[in-house]
């Protein structure tokens, strides 16, 4: 039996947890995705995968053999991509990771722009707001909003977005305006959960960094949720400017602290260390980068 079908087999296994889901994904039967990753132990002369009546595991050799065939077939797909006609596109599955309030905002539409190019490819975007484990979760490419300190992973920046400061006009009449970040720790504030330090907001005035120390009624993990709030009148809040849609030029909401930005932020496209980068993924990047210039949302 082709060994490229076992490994297909058993990478999608291991990825879904179940023979049935992984049967769905290939288009084959459920009997033989496991017939496939039966022959493909035997083949090895090792047990790959834990077996139990509700789903499946990972034993530590198939851990390591899921660490490294993805990038295998992704090479050979690529080598023969560039050894037929069809090279001038792409093909196989790309699995892409986002922030969720990015990911539907920005993401989703680039993605579809990149896959009109490339009608071969199939697309697998997952939106989550928790830095996932790419190995484990199987992911070819996640987009990451902020600075990270994980160095199992390379990173290649994208561009840069920043956070302001916005409010109702209806939260403004009750409360006042706050006219400095210090000014903060007197006003009701939104905070969202998802940042590294929720409730401590960077400022950058004449080049100097500013921490403002906040409060809040409401703590979300949403910076779309953050946004709805501040429209209803429920806070201040600090979101990114891609979050905001039109709502200021709508009226609902009003940007505050005259002079203070929001921090810097880099936004990067993430993938494994220590993998040769199909080229598939590397094609995505390269759109992402050109994509995300004409797009004006940061």
């Amino acid at each position: 039996m082709d060994i490229i079908d076992q490994l297909k087999a058993f990478i999608a296994t291991a990825q879904s947890g179940s023979f049935t889901a992984a049967a769905d994904q290939l288009g084959v039967s459920n009997r033989l995705t496991s017939k496939y990753v039966a022959e493909l132990e035997m083949r090895l002369g090792v047990r790959l995968l834990q077996r139990t009546t509700r789903k499946v595991g990972l034993t530590p050799a198939g851990e390591d053999l899921l660490a490294r065939a993805p990038a295998l077939l992704d090479e050979l797909d690529g080598l023969l991509a560039h050894a037929t006609e069809s090279s001038r596109g792409l093909t196989g599955i790309v699995r892409v990771s986002a922030p969720v309030t990015f990911g539907e905002i920005y993401v989703v539409g680039m993605l579809g722009r990149f896959a009109q190019e490339h009608p071969d490819l199939t697309v697998d975007l997952r939106l989550n707001d928790s830095y996932i484990d790419l190995a484990t979760d199987g992911i070819d490419l996640a987009f990451r909003m902020g600075r990270s300190d994980r160095l199992s992973v390379m990173t290649r920046k994208l561009c840069t977005f920043r956070s302001l400061v916005v409010a109702s006009p209806d939260y403004i009449a009750r409360h006042g305006t706050p006219l400095t970040p210090d000014d903060l720790s007197n006003h009701i504030c939104i905070v969202d959960t998802n940042r590294r330090s929720p409730r401590s907001w960077i400022f950058e005035h004449n080049d100097t960094e500013v921490v403002a120390n906040v409060r809040g009624r409401f703590h979300v993990n949403s910076a779309h949720a953050v946004v709805e709030l501040a429209i209803m009148g429920m806070g201040i809040a600090f979101v990114p400017r891609f979050a905001l849609h039109d709502a200021i030029e709508a009226g609902e909401l009003v940007q505050l602290l005259d002079g203070y930005v929001g921090r810097s932020n880099p936004l990067s496209a993430v993938y494994l260390e220590g993998r040769a980068l199909p080229r598939k993924v590397r094609a995505l990047i390269d759109f992402a980068v050109k994509d995300i210039r004409m797009a004006d949302i940061l």
